[in-house]
Formats: structure tokens, C-alpha cells, sequence
């Protein structure tokens, strides 16, 4: 097995400046796990597959900010090329001043940033695919002054935000009434949504350009909300007097659940929006055998929608839960917060560890047992503990 080394101070060495909310600074560790010690090995999760490239790798992430190559990124028109002339960004509809807006100009608006955890709202769905999702500074031009400025007539209220990336759809099928139409991507929200949340016009992430697979050369960012409403390639925001409705608003994207009403289950469809509570244990490390038994302790993050984490607890093979130690820092509302906890020393042989992460509301990340999963029909807001499995030796 091999062994991680990296010293406190390697762990501290960096620091970056921020304003999301003002000015401020902190110190953002290199190595996420600070109270992981040199002389802990890392143990193996059993019956997993290897994490794929430009994916998180949870066991050998080293960076509370994801590196650029454990960036995960969907595209569901393909990747769109966007020359220099089609850089530009159009908000139109039921505004006073319809604009057009160079990059350049957008990076001229005085910028804001925003640290979030952006993740794929059907991470966690399968075994294995607990990796889409990462953690990111991004930076970029603040929405709703601009909208404010655009003067907003009355009846405004949705927010469409459409990319480059199109395709054709149909939508309905079979003739004589079928129906093909070239359509954007789109995605939309609530006026009252885009004015309150602080939604950004992204640039940059983590200091530099964006990459081409995640959005160049500007996408929209919804902090606490699913990745499908982070639009990628934005183009275009139209504002509306009625509900918008696409392929990713209306029929993918839409969760179906049971509810149980008596001895009745109704089922429900709801739009994939903001981030469920949720959390993972991301490595187990070890100690020396002593006695035949081996002292372990586990790692994980916590995120969600911005609700604060109130605390994680962590099982391990089905006894108690036990209160995780939270890190102090870093500590930002839509970020992701690192946990650990000390497991005690363990019996060689297989063993299962799972967390789960409560917030400030009260909400207790569920198991896939409870109703809110198991009477799910579909994959996305998969947000259920997920028991990690091990097998130590002596």
C-alpha cells in the first residue's frame, strides 16, 4: 500500500485572495486531509473501478481547489467551437436595453468571485461513480447588476440562459405529427432566483481561463445548485414573461418520486435544481499492526446547497454513529468541508465505513433505504449514504 507524506507545513505553504463577499483572506491548504500523518498508509476501497481521467480522484486529490485534471465535465450537444466574432454575449427580451457584450467588457465590469462545489447531480448513482465532483474558485462578472441595468419591464419573470451547443430534437415521435426542431441548449431559473442568488458570468477558474470542456469562454455559475444549471458556452439570456421549457427543463433533468400519502404512493415530478446534503467518505488510512489489530481512520467531504453542515457522523461495520471532526478551515458557504474521524483499531478482514452529513435545517443525508430514494424512479439527485467497503491485512 502506498504511503502518503506531505509535512503541515507542504500542507499550509500557499495562500490565495479572495472577495466573494467583500475582501478577505485565508490560507487554503495544498493537502485537503490535514490531520492525515506521514506514517498512515492509504487502504484501498474494494470493488470499485479506477477513476477515470478528468474525473476526481478522491484518494490521491491533494488540493481543497480541484486541479484542473480531476475536472469532470458533461456535454449533452457536444462541444460547440466558438470563433473570436461568436464570443460575445446577447440579453434580450422583456428589457428596456437589449445589450451585446464583448468578453473584454464583461472582464471590464468590476469582477467577483465565488468559491463553489459544483457536482453532477447523478454522481453517486452507480457503484464506483462517486467522482463528479469538484471544487473551484471561479470568477467572473456579477449577474444581476447587469440585468438591473437592462431595465426590466413588468411581467418579467424567468431567466433563460442558452449556450452555443445545439442539436436537433424531436420531440415528438412518429408520423404523421412528429416533430424535429434545431434547438440550444437551455436551461432557465426564476427572476427572483437570478437576483438573489449571486450568479455569475464566469471567466475564470482557479485564477486562469477557463478550459474549453468546462464552458470557454464564459458559462453561467448558480452556487449551490446542480451542475445541469451551470450553462456552459453562454451565448445568449433571454428574459421572459412565462415558464421556458426544454428537453433539460421539462423531460430530462426531472426527478421522479414516490410519496407516500396514507397507504397510497403518488408520484411526483420535480426539476433537478439545487444540491441535496450529502457527503463521502473519500480515504481510509492505516497505522501498524499492534495486538492483530490495526488502528484506521477515515476522511470525507460534506457539501450541499449553502445550508451549512451542522456536523458528519460516520459508521463503521453497522454500530454506532459517531461524530466526525469537521475542519475549521477553509469555511465557505457553497464549498465543500473536509471531515475525519479516528475509527479505532480493527480486526484484519473486511469492513464497511459510511457517513452522513446533517445541516443546519435538520436534513439527515438518507440511506438508499429510506422513501426519498428508494421510491425514486430516476438516477439523478443521487445523494444517498454511500457505504465504502475494505479489506485490511495484518
Amino acid at each position: 500500500m502506498p504511503t502518503i507524506i506531505v509535512s503541515r507545513r507542504e500542507a499550509l505553504k500557499h495562500t490565495l485572495t479572495f472577495s466573494a463577499a467583500g475582501v478577505a483572506m485565508m490560507a487554503l491548504p495544498d493537502f485537503i486531509f490535514a490531520s492525515q500523518a506521514a506514517d498512515e498508509e492509504l487502504v484501498p476501497f474494494q470493488h470499485e473501478p479506477p477513476t477515470k481521467p478528468d474525473c476526481l480522484n478522491w484518494e490521491k486529490l491533494t488540493n481543497w481547489s480541484t486541479p484542473q485534471d480531476q475536472v469532470f465535465s458533461v456535454q449533452h450537444y457536444g462541444v460547440p467551437e466558438i470563433g473570436a466574432a461568436g464570443a460575445e454575449l446577447e440579453i434580450s427580451g422583456l428589457i428596456d436595453h437589449p445589450r451585446k457584450l464583448s468578453i473584454d467588457q464583461l472582464k471590464a465590469i468590476p469582477s467577483q468571485d465565488q468559491f463553489m462545489t459544483l457536482e453532477c447531480s447523478g454522481n453517486g448513482s452507480a457503484p464506483g461513480f462517486t467522482n463528479a465532483v469538484y471544487n473551484s474558485r471561479w470568477t467572473g462578472a456579477p449577474l444581476a447588476p447587469l440585468l438591473k441595468e437592462c431595465g426590466l419591464k413588468p411581467g418579467a419573470n424567468e431567466v433563460v440562459f442558452f449556450g452555443h451547443d445545439r442539436q436537433a430534437e424531436t420531440l415528438r415521435k412518429g408520423t404523421p405529427r412528429e416533430l424535429t426542431v434545431d434547438v440550444p441548449f437551455g436551461r432557465s431559473l426564476s427572476l427572483d432566483d437570478a437576483l438573489r442568488l449571486n450568479l455569475l458570468l464566469a471567466y475564470e477558474r482557479d485564477g486562469v481561463p477557463l478550459a474549453t470542456r468546462n464552458g470557454a469562454p464564459l458559462r453561467l455559475i448558480v452556487p449551490g445548485w446542480y451542475g445541469i444549471a451551470n450553462v456552459k458556452w453562454l451565448r445568449r439570456i433571454e428574459i421572459r414573461d412565462r415558464r421556458y421549457m426544454s428537453r433539460f427543463m421539462g423531460r430530462d433533468y426531472v426527478t421522479v418520486r414516490g410519496e407516500r400519502h396514507g397507504n397510497e404512493v403518488v408520484f411526483v415530478e420535480s426539476s433537478v435544481t439545487r444540491m441535496n446534503v450529502k457527503s463521502v467518505i473519500a480515504r481510509v488510512t492505516r497505522r501498524a499492526t499492534k495486538d492483530n489489530k490495526i488502528p484506521l481512520k477515515a476522511f470525507g467531504a460534506a457539501w450541499g446547497d449553502g445550508t451549512p453542515i451542522k456536523k458528519v457522523e460516520v459508521q463503521l461495520d453497522k454500530g454506532e454513529w459517531r461524530e466526525a471532526i469537521l475542519d475549521e478551515r477553509p469555511l465557505e458557504r457553497f464549498s465543500w468541508r473536509f471531515f475525519s474521524i479516528d475509527l479505532g483499531a480493527v480486526k484484519p478482514g473486511v469492513h464497511t465505513v459510511v457517513s452522513r452529513a446533517i445541516d443546519e435545517q435538520g436534513r439527515i443525508q438518507p440511506t438508499a433505504a429510506d422513501d426519498e430514494i428508494a421510491l425514486k424512479k430516476t438516477y439523478w439527485e443521487a445523494y444517498q449514504q454511500w457505504p465504502r467497503l475494505i479489506d485490511v491485512k495484518a
